[in-house]
C-alpha cells in the first residue's frame, strides 16, 4: 500500500487505527466526527473552485503562491497534522514544487483560527523517510496494535471496533 497523507496522520494519532485503515478496514463512514470533517472540507472546497490539487496518491486541500494549506477541523492531534503537512511539502519537493506550509485550524466556537507555518528541511526530510520505514513496518505486521485505551478513542471512527 502507498503511504498517504492520511495514513501519516493515523501513525501520529494512534498505531491501531494507522493499521486498521492501511489494511483496509475502514469504519470511518459511520463516523459523525468523519462526517463534520468531509462537510468542512467541501464547504472551504465550494469557495475556492478547483483550490484541492491531487497529486499521485495525495489530495492537498490548497496551493498559493507560496504555500500549500492544509485545512483541519480542529487541533486535537497538532503533531500529526503537522507531519502529514510535512508529507504533502515532500511529495510537491519530489515534483519540483518549493512551498512552505500552512496548517489552519478551523476550531468551532473559537473566534481566532489557529494557524501553524511550517517548513521542509533536511532534517525534516531525514525524519518523513524513517517516519514512513516505520509506518510500511507496522502495515505489514501480521499483529493489530493494542488499543490505546485513551481519552480521545472516544471520538474515534474505530471506537466500537476497539472497545464493542
Amino acid at each position: 500500500m502507498k503511504i498517504g497523507g492520511t495514513i501519516i496522520n493515523y501513525y501520529f494519532h494512534c498505531k491501531r487505527q494507522c493499521w486498521l485503515f492501511s489494511n483496509r478496514i475502514n469504519l470511518e463512514d459511520n463516523s459523525e466526527d468523519v462526517h463534520i470533517g468531509r462537510v468542512i472540507h467541501e464547504i472551504k472546497s465550494e469557495k475556492n473552485k478547483k483550490s484541492e490539487i491531487s497529486i499521485d496518491n495525495v489530495k492537498i486541500d490548497k496551493i498559493t503562491d507560496d504555500y500549500l494549506v492544509e485545512i483541519k477541523k480542529s487541533d486535537s492531534d497538532i503533531e500529526a497534522a503537522k507531519w502529514q503537512t510535512l508529507f504533502y511539502l515532500k511529495k510537491l519537493k519530489d515534483k519540483g514544487i518549493y512551498k512552505k506550509g500552512k496548517l489552519e485550524f478551523d476550531e468551532k466556537n473559537k473566534q481566532d483560527k489557529k494557524i501553524i507555518y511550517l517548513e521542509l528541511t533536511d532534517e525534516i526530510e531525514n525524519q518523513l523517510e524513517d517516519l514512513i520505514n516505520n509506518i510500511e513496518n507496522l502495515i505489514k505486521n501480521d499483529k493489530i496494535p493494542n488499543s490505546e485505551n485513551d481519552k480521545k478513542c472516544k471520538k474515534c471512527a474505530y471506537y466500537e471496533y476497539c472497545y464493542i
